[in-house]
């Protein structure tokens, strides 16, 4: 019979086994905090609305939305503004080094957004600004995360490394929120920040006892803003990876849901505190039980064509979610889009991590931030603008139906992202022919 570490090759890597326990517990208090936000901010402003005159009509916004929108705007601009020079960090500087850093000042995050919420001394404005601070944060964080990883197995592996981190973030996108919707029902808000400061400790004590040491294999040749565009020219020029950041980015702009979940709770579906924080324990849901699917195997064949379903199925999934008031549907429905959006997710991150060279890996990452978390923090923007005027409803339902055309449109417009395979299904064919 075989181990878990033989069926999950990336984990008999000492460093990387040590920094995916790390991150799973920072995980899990990260996502407590997304959760304990969003509810924040929707009690802050909840039932209020602003009456929009329109010549012999009037039009009533919901100020709740509105405000929700607004969160997804303050954490996108930041990435936008600092993901590219995260990425330059990363493949300039040491990648874990860089980490302890970012680590360190998520963990200051977390503890000012608890002393404020625990002295009552909370409001929008500073939830807003924290957000936005940690949203820089993980503009430098998340290229030298996703830099690290082939740094820390050998290539066989990556595939495995790559699922077996989706994995860890879903699994912490299951725990965190429910175990914040219980501790948001009985406690003050400010212990769900104060646990998440102290789940930071895990990850900087993983990245000190690692005995990776160094920077990337090939120093940065040019300087400055050249050194900059030499990634994005990268990026531009290799259409497969173009193509899957493009796919990424209309998923997520007209596919999100996530930030509408407290008035999808609470308004559409009647449930409270602990029923918000079970629905959204329901997406993680899904993406784990299809993260251990393919964690479990060493390679995904027919990469391309898998790609494109899963996204297509993201989205109609989303469209059900958004049309649907009876909780089991919306809790399935939901379930199903994480299933769908982990298994695009594993491709995508091996299909960029295998075509970019070490030296180009942190500025790469750096371009795609914007795509894979600038798409969702637009996206909900954009759905607390339609949920205000038209309702939540029609907002959701009305982006999985954009999801399914545009990809559609993508497999069209790019073949060869269509026709993708694995370089081990490369090899298999090639043998094949030759036998």
């Amino acid at each position: 019979m075989n181990s878990p570490l033989r069926r999950a090759p990336a984990l008999q890597y000492r460093d990387f086994r040590l920094l995916w326990v790390g991150q799973l517990i920072s995980t899990i208090g990260s996502q407590m905090q997304i959760v304990a936000i969003n509810w924040h901010v929707y009690t802050l402003l909840r039932g209020e609305s602003y009456v929009l005159s329109l010549g012999d009509r009037s039009v009533s916004i919901g100020m709740d939305a509105l405000a929700l929108g607004a969160l997804g705007l303050v954490r996108v601009v930041p990435i936008i503004l600092f993901a590219l020079f995260g990425g330059l960090l990363a493949d300039l500087w040491d990648r874990r080094r860089v980490m302890i850093a970012t680590q360190s000042m998520a963990a200051l995050v977390a503890t000012a957004l608890a002393a404020l919420t625990l002295s009552g001394n909370e409001g929008l404005s500073a939830l807003y600004l924290l957000t936005a601070l940690g949203a820089a944060t993980k503009a430098f964080d998340t290229p030298a995360r996703q830099s690290i990883v082939p740094n820390l197995v050998d290539a066989k592996d990556l595939t495995n490394a790559v699922s077996l981190n989706t994995l860890l973030f879903q699994i912490g996108t299951i725990v965190g929120p429910a175990v914040a919707g219980l501790l948001i029902a009985r406690f003050d808000i400010g212990v769900v920040y104060a646990i998440d400061a102290l789940s930071f400790m895990a990850v900087l004590a993983a990245l000190l006892a690692m005995r990776h040491r160094g920077t990337p294999k090939r120093a940065v040749e040019r300087q400055g803003w050249s050194a900059l565009t030499e990634g994005f020219r990268f990026v531009r020029q290799s259409r497969i990876i173009w193509s899957t950041m493009l796919l990424d980015f209309i998923a997520t702009f007209f596919g999100s849901a996530r930030l509408m979940l407290p008035i999808v709770a609470a308004e559409l579906l009647g449930v409270g505190e602990v029923g918000y924080g079970l629905l959204s324990t329901a997406q993680p849901v899904g993406a784990v039980m299809a993260g251990l699917i393919t964690a479990l195997r060493k390679d995904i064949y027919h990469q391309g064509r898998i790609l494109l379903i899963s996204v297509a199925i993201y989205g109609a999934a989303t469209a059900f979610f958004g049309l649907t008031t009876i909780y089991a549907l919306s809790y399935l429905f939901f379930a199903l889009t994480g299933a769908a959006d982990t298994v695009s997710t594993v491709i995508r991150g091996t299909i960029r991590q295998v075509m970019t060279p070490d030296h180009l890996r942190g500025r790469m990452t750096g371009i795609n931030m914007i795509f894979f978390m600038g798409g969702p923090q637009l996206g909900e923007l954009e759905a607390g603008i339609v949920a205000a005027f038209f309702g939540v409803p029609f907002a959701i339902s009305s982006g999985g139906v954009a999801v399914v055309l545009l990809t559609a449109w993508i497999a069209w417009r790019y073949p060869r992202l269509r026709d993708y395979t694995s370089a081990t299904e490369a090899a298999l064919l090639a043998d094949a022919g030759n036998g």
